[in-house]
């Protein structure tokens, strides 16, 4: 594992996209060890750190417990992301069905 923070950007995609190239080579304990700090993180409310560490790691207890947090607050799209990442099915079957909800009430809407 390399000591520049900075080779894990390329792999973290702009908010609304969803990239999907290979994760780093990470052996279990620095998978670990970054899992750790990335749950202390997240308990200290810097949840945006946090969300770097579990998609670097692709950790799935943490990306779910941040779309718990993301839906919570009522960011619905940036909770899928993280359900989707996850992955969490049937939350992200739940909230396609909210989603396709919204969009016919406003096609109805339209009529």
């Amino acid at each position: 594992m390399t000591d520049n923070p900075d080779v894990f950007k390329d792999s973290l995609a702009a908010p609304g996209f969803v990239k999907t190239a290979e994760r780093p080579a990470i052996d279990g304990g620095q998978r670990a060890a970054l899992i750790r700090r990335g749950n202390e993180f997240f308990n200290d409310g810097k949840y945006e750190e946090a969300k770097r560490i579990f998609l670097t790691t692709g950790y799935t207890d943490g990306l779910m417990r941040l779309g718990d947090y993301h839906y919570k607050r009522q960011q619905f799209l940036e909770a899928f992301r993280m359900y989707w990442l996850a992955p969490d099915r049937r939350k992200t079957d739940y909230l396609t069905e909210r989603m396709a909800g919204v969009v016919r009430g406003w096609l109805k809407d339209d009529e």
